[in-house]
């Protein structure tokens, strides 16, 4: 039983996921880029978080205030995209671990041409 859970929490999960991005490719200013990274559920199904990227970082700050304040809106978006009985509060973060994956691939890169420098 707890596969089918885990199926539906899943395909719910990739639903808020879609939808977020649709939404916010829609709805947010051009000025930055939003990319929805993460979708977390709680509670079972009754909470989502909603992670996300935006490019450039410094704007972050004002895509995750606007996002924050566009949570009833995007809510009614989902309900009507008829996919969901109910849906679940959402809230928004910024993916701080995307960040850190990011510098730690840049790292990375770095010291790979530091290696291929040094055996020249």
């Amino acid at each position: 039983m707890k596969h089918i859970n885990r199926f539906k929490d899943d395909k719910f999960i990739s639903l808020i996921s879609r939808f977020a991005a649709e939404y916010f490719s829609i709805e947010s200013s051009k000025d930055s880029l939003m990319t929805i990274t993460k979708t977390e559920l709680f509670d079972r199904g009754k909470r989502a978080s909603v992670y996300f990227t935006a490019l450039p970082v410094e704007k972050e700050g004002a895509a995750l205030e606007f996002a924050k304040r566009r949570r009833q809106d995007f809510r009614r978006f989902m309900m009507s995209k008829k996919s969901f009985g109910f849906t679940p509060k959402i809230d928004f973060y910024i993916d701080e671990g995307e960040h850190n994956r990011q510098k730690i691939d840049r790292l990375s890169n770095e010291s790979n041409i530091e290696n291929l420098i040094n055996k020249s």
